[in-house]
């Protein structure tokens, strides 16, 4: 194996704190931060020196660490074993769940380990049992909404999530949410939250088929700019949805594409109930993404803006119908 001195992980809190887990583990510092379609499109440079962490499998790296199914099924459309990829690949409820078993055998692990595993089981899978439970004001709770926050520039957002990585790795949840750069991010993240609940109200389709309303639907494929949205404040709104589901265009250096994005999860209340329900089987069998029973997300690739319209118009129905059928 070539040395490693490079980290490439996701941009989420299961990204930033497996990349903690993983910069103590094999002491790096050199930090960059990706989303699954940078990868799978190969447009960032990843060598034999670099880990990638909760990220599909690149072209190439020198470890490999995921709990994603489809990017394991992904590998075996690729003829690629998966076993022989040093790292580890594990299903489990979060990345930062694969690193900490990975190292658990190592007597030196920190302590505070065990509880960023515990918190990054519960944010990425997003098994909270209630929505109080989800809006609490946890260390945890905090960090997540400040990395969700926004920055000025992509640059300036890659050093302040770099500042979270090392803060995972070197002190406690606590001591990290109580900075004071993380106390601002996260206020300003819940002031948006007023904004996205009216977003949430006014751009809901109704689908016909779906006399029951087991999934809410929003599209805001005709924003012109990108609108912050979580679909997780649907439950204010309405708490008898099963499915929430996010329908948005595709920004690529400011200016508005002909792709779509989808993203859908579970309301919370299906955490406290038996289902087959699965949002990760709906972008698998859409083929367009991936993600966990309880959250998803991917992208419709469009040429013409008759695509978008058509992604537009077809895609709720495509989604009920995969939904019903689970």
């Amino acid at each position: 194996m070539s040395e490693l001195s490079g980290i490439v992980t996701h941009d989420d809190f299961d990204g930033v704190a497996g990349a903690a887990l993983l910069s103590w583990g094999f002491e790096i510092d050199e930090i960059r931060f990706a989303g699954p379609i940078t990868i799978s499109k190969a447009e960032i440079p990843i060598t034999l020196q670099d880990i990638v962490c909760d990220l599909p499998y690149p072209l190439e790296c020198g470890m490999w660490f995921d709990h994603h199914i489809g990017n394991l099924e992904e590998l075996k459309l690729r003829g690629i074993d998966a076993e022989k990829i040093p790292g580890r690949f594990a299903e489990a409820r979060s990345c930062v769940r694969v690193i900490y078993d990975y190292f658990a055998t190592q007597d030196s692990m920190p302590e505070d380990f065990s509880e960023l595993a515990d918190v990054s089981d519960l944010i990425d899978s997003f098994a909270y049992e209630t929505l109080d439970q989800w809006r609490e004001d946890t260390a945890a709770n905090r960090i997540d909404r400040a990395i969700k926050s926004g920055s000025e520039s992509r640059q300036a957002h890659a050093r302040f999530l770099r500042s979270i990585v090392f803060g995972l790795r070197d002190l406690s949840l606590s001591e990290i949410a109580s900075r004071d750069e993380i106390l601002d991010r996260a206020q300003r993240y819940q002031l948006s939250e007023a904004k996205m609940l009216d977003t949430i109200q006014k751009y809901r389709v109704q689908i016909p088929e779906d006399s029951n309303g087991e999934l809410y639907v929003i599209d805001t494929t005709a924003f012109l700019q990108p609108a912050r949205l979580d679909k997780k404040l649907i439950g204010l709104v309405d708490r008898t949805a099963s499915g929430y589901v996010e329908i948005k265009p595709v920004f690529r250096e400011g200016r508005k594409s002909n792709n779509v994005a989808v993203s859908m999860s579970l309301a919370l209340h299906m955490q406290q109930r038996e289902h087959k329900k699965d949002c990760g089987e709906v972008m698998r069998v859409l083929n367009i993404g991936d993600g966990h029973r309880g959250a998803a997300a991917g992208v419709l690739q469009g040429s013409s803006a008759h695509d978008l319209q058509r992604a537009r118009a077809e895609l709720p129905g495509e989604i009920l119908r995969i939904w019903k059928s689970l």
